[in-house]
């Protein structure tokens, strides 16, 4: 609703309008490209007018006679470049909008580029989002794509990191909690761990949102933002917790479909990324192999598969997948029967009842055609991000991984020595053993004796492992 919102120049879009909407040219940077992709696909916002979405540092022509909606960052370079923007006159008028809060002063270096320029009239709005993080499903946010390593686990927990640095991550993470917070119209309870960083960015979100509250007249939460009418004393809570309480579980090798797409395979912001195999023909003597083909897929809220599937255990995926292969078939199979009865020779009686029975079923069978283009296209890409899927199971042994860690973390009886895996060398990577031990040595209830674990550490050195997660871990616990 907020992107829509800004699209539309800063106005409510209205409902029941039938004229054309104003076309526009939408430029962002990286941040705002990963904001908007998830949540608008190319179609929507061609429906909202924008013509043309284009990264602000790339070679732009001039376009006189459109606004320009920009959705950027406000660092020093994209105000450079968007003063740059103005001094070439590019476009008829600019709406600015920053997805994090401008600064005073940078606000007053576009001031300045404008008067310059000349060009005070044609900037129309300057407005702050807050939208800086990624909305990935209906009730799934993360703080950052790009270069999200800084505000990582590791960022946060390395052993050298200077007070400057963490002082900058944990304003990095404030900053997003508080902007969605912003868009939520709503003031949190706020909950945490005492003594991590959990409790650094409670404190420091606490700080901001009560010095935005303190100022009546520009508070993000009252008057005609957004969440007007939400701000009640339903207040939401926010849970603060350190990964340090939990770090078995992010190693745990999954079972259920969305998280086992997210652990094997390549895919960011609800978009899987797949390299085709070409076949087994052998290529002729001396050729090149052939090229492998990319192919990307969107997994969204609008697939219907993937929103009832992506937590069932991966088995039932795979009947589910082969179910509506059958379905999709029987419809099809109807439609080409329809077909062939048309075709009816001779005019005897029975022909001309059962051709006006078949006419209807014949024109509903039509008007579902788009329905199944649609359904084949779900099965299509299902079945190929699940093939990918089982590839890795079956080459990696998965499935034994994640009954073996499960047994593990609910501390039953093993049926097999974690030695015989570790050093079995059909199962898995490397890291599937490193991951599996890391478990074990996290779960145990005390630490595996100094021979044990000389031994366990040869028989991951022969599997080629390295052994640096390992000596952290011993630290940490």
């Amino acid at each position: 609703v907020a992107l829509k919102r800004m699209l539309n120049f800063n106005v409510p879009p209205v409902k029941n309008s039938t004229g054309e909407p104003v076309w526009k040219v939408l430029i962002y940077d990286r941040f705002g490209q990963d904001i908007i992709s998830p949540l608008l696909s190319v179609k929507e916002l061609r429906d909202m007018g924008i013509t043309l979405h284009l990264l602000l540092h790339s070679d732009r022509d001039a376009i006189p006679d459109v606004p320009a909606v920009y959705f950027v960052m406000p660092t020093e370079e994209n105000i450079d470049r968007m003063c740059q923007d103005l001094r070439n006159q590019l476009y008829e008028s600019y709406y600015l909008n920053f997805i994090s809060a401008i600064s005073r002063s940078k606000l007053e270096d576009i001031a300045n580029a404008a008067i310059g320029a000349n060009a005070v009239t044609q900037v129309a709005k300057v407005f702050d989002q807050y939208l800086n993080f990624i909305t990935l499903e209906d009730d799934m946010f993360v703080l950052c794509n790009q270069n999200k390593e800084l505000v990582s686990y590791r960022a946060i927990n390395r052993p050298d990191i200077t007070d400057t640095e963490m002082e900058t991550i944990m304003d990095t993470i404030v900053d997003s909690l508080f902007c969605f917070f912003v868009t939520l119209g709503a003031i949190p309870i706020i909950r945490c761990s005492r003594g991590t960083a959990a409790e650094m960015v409670a404190v420091k979100l606490d700080k901001k949102l009560r010095e935005n509250l303190r100022d009546a007249r520009n508070s993000l939460f009252t008057g005609d933002t957004l969440g007007a009418g939400q701000f009640s004393f339903q207040r939401p809570l926010l849970v603060l917790v350190d990964r340090n309480i939990d770090l078995a579980t992010p190693l745990h090798h999954t079972w259920t479909y969305q998280a086992l797409v997210h652990d094997v395979l390549d895919f960011h912001l609800n978009r899987v990324n797949l390299e085709e195999s070409t076949g087994t023909e052998s290529s002729p003597a001396g050729a090149r192999p052939k090229k492998k083909n990319k192919k990307s897929y969107d997994l969204t809220a609008s697939d219907k598969f993937w929103q009832k599937h992506k937590g069932s255990p991966f088995p039932e995926v795979a009947e589910s997948v082969q179910q509506e292969l059958e379905s999709y078939r029987a419809q099809e199979d109807e439609v080409k029967r329809l077909k062939s009865i048309m075709g009816i020779e001779g005019e005897d009686e029975g022909a001309i009842s059962m051709l006006s029975d078949n006419t209807a079923k014949l024109t509903s069978a039509v008007s579902s055609l788009p329905e199944l283009l649609e359904k084949k296209r779900l099965i299509d890409l299902h079945t190929n991000v699940a093939t990918a899927v089982l590839e890795h199971i079956k080459s990696r042994k998965l499935d034994v991984y994640f009954e073996y860690e499960e047994k593990i973390m609910s501390k039953s009886t093993l049926d097999k020595s974690l030695l015989d895996m570790i050093s079995d060398p059909d199962a898995g990577t490397p890291e599937d053993k490193m991951r599996l031990f890391l478990i074990y040595y996290i779960s145990s209830a005390q630490a595996p004796s100094e021979i044990d674990l000389e031994q366990y550490k040869k028989a991951l050195m022969d599997a080629g492992c390295n052994l640096a997660p390992l000596s952290y871990i011993k630290q940490w616990k």
